[in-house]
Formats: C-alpha cells, structure tokens, sequence
C-alpha cells in the first residue's frame, strides 16, 4: 500500500502500510497522536493518544491512562482522505512518521494537506 501527500500542488508517494500523525493543540499546548492504516479504499484509525486533557479534549469513555498519555480507539469509520489545515498557532505543522522515518506537514498557516491512499 501506499499512502499519497498531496500538498502545494505537488504529490509524494510513501510506500507505507501505516502511519503516525501528531501535533500539538493550538489552545491547550497538549500533544496529540494517531495511528492509522492505509488500505486500497481508505484510511483506518486504529488508535489515538492525548497527552493530558484540557478545554474540549475530554479522553472519550473507555480511555485508558497509560504512561501518561490518555489512550483510546476512536470510533470514526474509514476516511477516503485526511485534509489537514495549518493554524500557525503552534510553530509547528503535523508530523507524520512511518516505519522509515519522520516528516513536518503544513507548518504555515493556511498550508492544506490531503493525505489519502493511492497506488505506488
């Protein structure tokens, strides 16, 4: 499988089967991850992490604290696309890690992303 980043009018292709996506919230400063697997038709979460809570980042029923990060399996169905948008509020954008390695996303504010399945 391969997982397509399109981004700036250009695509770029990661032969990947999974991946992390993390950031940090632009209010509360709480970093934030997301494991996700790539198939044919879409991409599946399979696992979430919240370090901490805050405003509005309530952990969901049935999170599990763990190494002090608030764990859960959201319960969204597969997603044809992520669309990422930069606030600029954190100084940062999104990073997406696979198996062979880490990359920053959308750092700018304004930056869109779409990160969705395609063929290698």
């Amino acid at each position: 499988m391969s997982l397509c980043i399109l981004a700036g009018g250009k695509t770029v292709v990661l032969a990947t089967a999974a991946f992390t996506l993390s950031w940090t919230h632009s209010v509360e400063r709480t970093r934030w991850q997301e494991d996700w697997k790539v198939t044919p038709a879409a991409l599946r979460i399979v696992e979430a992490r919240v370090k901490g809570s805050g405003a509005g980042m309530e952990p969901p029923v049935g999170s599990v604290l763990r190494d002090g990060w608030w764990v859960y399996a959201p319960r969204i169905g597969p997603q044809p696309r992520l669309v990422l948008a930069a606030s600029g509020a954190t100084g940062e954008g999104w990073t997406l890690c696979t198996a062979k390695g880490c990359r920053e996303l959308g750092r700018a504010a304004g930056e869109t992303i779409v990160l969705e399945p395609c063929e290698p």
